[in-house]
């Protein structure tokens, strides 16, 4: 009786050299959410929606949140290509 064995190399996954397109855009909205943001915190502008005051906190808020997901989106696609 013959028996033959078949090694195969291990499968390598394909190197990306790029963010995915959906990505890109993500860290770009967030990028501007944050930068409008912080340009309302440098400048002073006020916010009215239907007549009532937008607080100031909630730039900062809006900062934090939209900079923080930019930052981690952005880090999670350059840790894939590492």
């Amino acid at each position: 009786m013959i028996c033959l064995v078949v090694r195969r190399a291990p499968r390598q996954a394909p190197k990306e050299t790029a963010m995915k397109p959906f990505t890109t855009i993500a860290v770009a909205v967030f990028t501007l959410v944050a930068l409008v943001h912080l340009l309302r915190i440098l400048m002073g502008w006020e916010v009215l929606i239907q007549g009532a005051v937008v607080p100031m906190w909630a730039s900062y808020l809006g900062l934090v949140v939209a900079g923080g997901l930019a930052f981690l989106l952005w880090r999670e696609s350059r840790q894939g290509k590492a």
